[in-house]
C-alpha cells in the first residue's frame, strides 16, 4: 500500500516536507526500544513509536523503513526532523496512542489485501 494513501486514510501529520511519500508500506512495527526495532522490523515497515530523538532516524534508515509515526501527539525534536529531511525518511505523527494506530494500520493493510 502506498504511504501517501495511508497518511490520508489515517489522518497522519507529516513533519518532513522533502521526504518522498510515494514509498510502499509492507507492514507495521510498533516498539519504543531501538534494539527491538533493529532486530525485528522489516524493510518497508511503518514504525510506530513514542521516541522523538534523532537516533530513530538512524534506525529507520538502517532498516530501510517506509517511515516513522510518532504517537500521542508527540512532536519530533528539531534535530530529529532535520535528520529525517536529510535522509529522506518520512516522519509522521498522530494524536492516537500506539495501540489504536497500530490496529488501524493493521486493518487498513488487511483491507487492501482483499
Amino acid at each position: 500500500m502506498n504511504l501517501k494513501e495511508i497518511i490520508d486514510r489515517l489522518n497522519l501529520k507529516v513533519f518532513t516536507s522533502r521526504a518522498s511519500l510515494d514509498g510502499t508500506v509492507t507492514g507495521g512495527y510498533t516498539s519504543d526500544l531501538l534494539s527491538d526495532v533493529m532486530a525485528n522490523a522489516r524493510e518497508g515497515n511503518l514504525w510506530i513509536t513514542l521516541q522523538i530523538h534523532p537516533n530513530i532516524v538512524a534506525v529507520g534508515k538502517l532498516k530501510d523503513l517506509a517511515g516513522i509515526v510518532l504517537v500521542n501527539g508527540r512532536q519530533p525534536e528539531e534535530e530529529t526532523r532535520q535528520k529525517a529531511e536529510e535522509e529522506n525518511l518520512p516522519l509522521l505523527g498522530t494524536e492516537e496512542n500506539s495501540f489504536v494506530i497500530s490496529g488501524k494500520l493493521y486493518f487498513l493493510l488487511k483491507e487492501k489485501e482483499k
